[in-house]
């Protein structure tokens, strides 16, 4: 039976800067780092509740990136993150230099709100309504 899903792929141009925002500005730890097959880099950030990871994988040449092609006001990414405090999570990153497109707002259905990491694409951040 399937559980939910652990990790997710996010492509990035720079996996340095890429592993700095999210270890350095969201609090994330580094899972794995390791070299593969001629000059391939698989690495992968874990949450703190250790739930998620996330692959920072490199963007291929001649790979599409589709970040200029959706609105401005909706996610690049294809997941959502939750908090259980939107609020002050919200707060926290911003204070550690997270760009927020969209700042946190209340919804009929949660709140919700749009962040950007080092390579540009928006994530959103969610708490469904109770």
């Amino acid at each position: 039976m399937i559980r939910g899903v652990h990790m997710v792929v996010l492509t990035v141009d720079d996996q340095d800067r890429a592993l700095a925002f999210w270890t350095e500005k969201v609090g994330f730890s580094v899972a794995t780092d390791a070299s593969y097959g001629e000059g391939n880099r698989w690495l992968e950030v874990r949450s703190p509740d250790e739930r998620m990871t996330i692959v920072l994988s490199k963007r291929a040449p001649g790979q599409p990136d589709t970040r200029d092609q959706v609105p401005t006001e909706l996610p690049t990414a294809n997941f959502f993150m939750y908090a259980d405090d939107p609020e002050r999570t919200c707060q926290e990153l911003a204070a550690n230099g997270v760009s927020f497109p969209t700042p946190l707002s209340k919804q009929p259905w949660g709140w919700w709100a749009l962040f950007e990491d080092s390579e540009g694409t928006r994530i959103a951040i969610s708490q469904p309504a109770d």
